[in-house]
Parts: C-alpha cells; sequence; structure tokens
C-alpha cells in the first residue's frame, strides 16, 4: 500500500499522508472545477476532497433523510434484537440479557462519538484505514493503516453475508409455520442465499441510482414496521411478570461466573448494534457530508438503540416462559405463535424479510464502497481495476462484483459447515471492532501528545481526550 495521498493522479495514490491543516491553508482557487460542479456538491465538500487529496469521483445523491435511512436500515436494531438475541438468552435469562443490553449500549456509544467526529474531520469512503494513516505515528503509518484496511474489508465482508444468511432464515421460518415436518437440505438453504446475493447485486449496480429513494422508503418501513410489529404482540401476548424479566439471571455457559455468561451473550448484543460505520463509506456520495455524516451516525444510533430497547422489553415480557424460549430453536417464531394467531406470525416475518433484505442491499453497497477506497489507495492485488467507476451511473461497479464473489464464497462456506461460517461472522465482529479501536487509539495518542487535528465540524471538544480514553477502554 503507498498509503493516503495528499495528491491524486487518475485515482491512484501518489504520497504519503499527512495530517490535514486548517482551511486557511489551501486556495479555494485550486480546487478541482470537477468538484464544484458535482451535483448537490457543498463548497466545504469540494474543500475536504482537496485536503485528502481524492478526486469527486460519485455524485453527492444522499441527504440527511437517506443517510438516516442508510444506517438505520443497515443497523436494524430493533429487528435484530428479535432475531439474533438467542445466545444471550441462554448466558444471563431475561435479566442478564437486559442489563447487559443496557450497559453495552451505554459504553457503545462514546465509541460512536468518537467515530463520528473522525468522520467530519477525514469524510472519505476509505474510513477506518484513512484515519489510522492521518493520526498514526509515521514510524507505523503505513502498516497500521494497511491492516486496518485489510481487516475492515474482510468484517464488511462477512457481515454482509450474515445479513443474507438471517434473512434466508426467515423464509425458511415461513416455510416451517405452513409445514412443520419439512427442513431445508443444506444446498437448498445455499441456493436460497445465493439467490439474495442476486438480488442485492441487482440493486446496486443496475439499480443504484435509485439507492437514496430506497434508502428513505426503507426508513420510514423501519418505523412503520416496528410499530405493526410491537403493539399487536403487547395486546394478544400473554405477559411475564416485570420480576422475571428485570430480575430473572440464569448461567448455561458452563463458567462458575455468572458474569463472565453475560459477557459471552455480549456478542449478540454488540452484533445487534453494530454497523453506525456503514455511512462513512458513502461520504463521498452524501451533500455536505463533514457536517450531515456525524450528525446522522449519532442520532441513528441513538434511535435505534431505543427502539431496540423497546423490542426487547417486548421479547422478554411477551415470549412466553424462559424454558419455553430456550426449548425452540427459533426464539422469535414462540415470541410470534405466542400471539396465538398464525396470520399475525406469517405478517410479522415477512416485515422482518422486507426490512433487514433492504439492509443487505446497503452491506454490499458500504463494503464496494470501503473495497473501492482501499483500492483507490493501492491496498488490493489489481487495484487498477477494482477502482474502476462505471462512468455513466457513477458507480464502482468492479468493486461490487469482485465484493459479491467473495461473500458468494463465505455462503458456499456455510454448504460445507455451519460451524465454520459461523466462526468467520464472529471473526468478522472482531476484525470491525479493531479498526475502531486502531484509530480511536490513534486520535487519542495524538491528544495525548498534544498534536494539531484536522478541524472538524462535529467536534467533541474538550469531551474528545476522555471520550477518546473510554472509548479505547471499552473495545
Amino acid at each position: 500500500m503507498k498509503g493516503i495521498a495528499t495528491a491524486t493522479e487518475g485515482g491512484e495514490a501518489t504520497g504519503v499522508v499527512i495530517p490535514r491543516g486548517d482551511d486557511d491553508d489551501y486556495d479555494d482557487n485550486n480546487i478541482p472545477s470537477a468538484d464544484l460542479t458535482a451535483p448537490r456538491a457543498t463548497h466545504q465538500d469540494a474543500l475536504d476532497m482537496l485536503r485528502l487529496g481524492k478526486k469527486q469521483e460519485f455524485r453527492r445523491n444522499f441527504a440527511f433523510i437517506s443517510t438516516l435511512g442508510w444506517i438505520s436500515i443497515y443497523m436494524a436494531t430493533w429487528e435484530y434484537v428479535l432475531v439474533s438475541l438467542a445466545l444471550g438468552l441462554w448466558n444471563g435469562g431475561f435479566a442478564g440479557l437486559f442489563w447487559t443490553f443496557l450497559a453495552t449500549v451505554i459504553c457503545y456509544a462514546a465509541v460512536i462519538a468518537c467515530l463520528a467526529e473522525m468522520a467530519s474531520m477525514a469524510p472519505t469512503a476509505g474510513g477506518q484505514y484513512h484515519w489510522v494513516s492521518e493520526f498514526a505515528p509515521t514510524t507505523c503509518q503505513k502498516f497500521l493503516s494497511y491492516s486496518a484496511g485489510w481487516m475492515s474489508t474482510l468484517g464488511w465482508l462477512a457481515s454482509a453475508a450474515s445479513g443474507i444468511v438471517v434473512a434466508a432464515t426467515l423464509i425458511q421460518a415461513l416455510v416451517e409455520i405452513t409445514d412443520v415436518e419439512f427442513t431445508f437440505p443444506a444446498w437448498q438453504y445455499t441456493l436460497i442465499t445465493l439467490a439474495l446475493l442476486v438480488l442485492t447485486i441487482w440493486f446496486n449496480t443496475w439499480g443504484a441510482g435509485n439507492l437514496p429513494m430506497l434508502e428513505t422508503v426503507s426508513l420510514f418501513c423501519h418505523f412503520i414496521g416496528f410499530v405493526v410489529t410491537i403493539v399487536p404482540l403487547w395486546v394478544m401476548c400473554p405477559k411475564n411478570s416485570a420480576k422475571e424479566v428485570f430480575t430473572s439471571v440464569i448461567n448455561n455457559s458452563g463458567y462458575a461466573n455468572t458474569g463472565l455468561a453475560c459477557l459471552i451473550g455480549q456478542v449478540a448484543v454488540i452484533y445487534c448494534n453494530f454497523g453506525s460505520d456503514s455511512i462513512v463509506h458513502i461520504s463521498e456520495e452524501v451533500s455536505d457530508a463533514s457536517l450531515v455524516v456525524p450528525r446522522v451516525m449519532w442520532w441513528s444510533y441513538i434511535i435505534n438503540v431505543v427502539l431496540g430497547i423497546v423490542g426487547l422489553i417486548t421479547m422478554l415480557f411477551c415470549i412466553g416462559t424462559l424454558d419455553q424460549a430456550l426449548n425452540t430453536e427459533v426464539p422469535y417464531l414462540q415470541l410470534f405463535l405466542n400471539s396465538g394467531s398464525q396470520a399475525l406470525t406469517y405478517v410479522l416475518i415477512i416485515i422482518l424479510f422486507v426490512l433487514i433484505f433492504s439492509g443487505n442491499i446497503t452491506a454490499l453497497a458500504t463494503t464496494s464502497r470501503e473495497v473501492f477506497a482501499f483500492a483507490r489507495d493501492s491496498g488490493f492485488p489489481f487495484s487498477s481495476w477494482l477502482n474502476k467507476m462505471e462512468k455513466k451511473r457513477h458507480m464502482p461497479f468492479n468493486a461490487v462484483y469482485a465484493t459479491s464473489i467473495c461473500i458468494a464464497v463465505l455462503l458456499l462456506i456455510n454448504l460445507g459447515s455451519s460451524f465454520a461460517f459461523n466462526l468467520i461472522i464472529s471473526l468478522s465482529l472482531l476484525a470491525l471492532m479493531s479498526t475502531y479501536m486502531l484509530s480511536i487509539g490513534c486520535l487519542l495518542l495524538k491528544r495525548i501528545n498534544s498534536e494539531a487535528l484536522p478541524p472538524a465540524r462535529w467536534s467533541l471538544g474538550r469531551w474528545g481526550l476522555p471520550l477518546n480514553a473510554i472509548a479505547s477502554d471499552n473495545e
């Protein structure tokens, strides 16, 4: 990798990164005319691209609402709370899961705030690997940046694959409700995941021009689906007592320490709440990115966490006894069927499928943008092919296709061994979290050494140092 340059030629990096200076260090007359004339690009966008040494190749089609939809539908916190927290129930029970969820989202807020500030300092599709390159000591700058780029890529690839698998399990659940005797052979299940992948590819290539509208519609569906799901469950399901929900802790982990058991279940909690950095990788497609992107990162996290907490409380009160929840392979089916209506169960599963599949479209788009950006800085083999832009639609088709092939390979692993696939997904979470740790840690080091930082329109101010320290410790 050649590092992130302060100047580019033909999309290739040509130099070594330096921390960005003040706006006054740059002459407005040096801003390329293409950056100034890009649709919906602000003067600040053009100035940021100049300071980052990047050529404006994307159209800036995303505004605040469509950007908010991008993150919210990818995070899909309340949706994943319902479908993905079986591990937390097994390791902690009702109360253990609830209090672990609450503590995790409070602590994780510091991480989101730090990432949002860096997104304001350097609003580039590269995200974490670029931030590491900007803030890391020069002695290890390239190594750490290169490592962050690869970990981010691997993490996003596995994340995109996992979302497709979750969508496929919802299709499987619909079939099982109709015919309890039917089971999907592994090859059929894999074919379903590959078919879903093909659909996401279409939305990210020939349908890519409609992504902002799709994300806006998905945002409203995210909220409407929440109401349509939660209200009937409260009305129709028998309820557990508040004592059971908030004080009933169990430990099935095999460890003597219950706190350790809850930490094992925390993996599922983090999975439901991560993904705020997805918007960073389309920063070059957002109008007024250095302000809109960090604002959306922060508020989408707050909104999704609130919806997630309400969804979790609903699940814990309405799912039935803990034994019933633990003795079913699909706890959310137990939750929906507890309403006493099979028709409602169908409707709720379809709602979850549509919303989670919409998030899969976002996941592929995010991953392809990260791959494009890293290739633009020569981080991959065949980078010159990967960073080519489809001129008519201003989309990185080659990056989308290459990303999709890698995701397909991961899905095929599930055909041979579901355990191996789940292990890869767990490692993806670790990979992405490590990029957060690297970028925030490098920023913390600069603050400790009182070194100059790039300007940020969304700044943590005097709280920067303590929040960086808290976030680094949390990671």
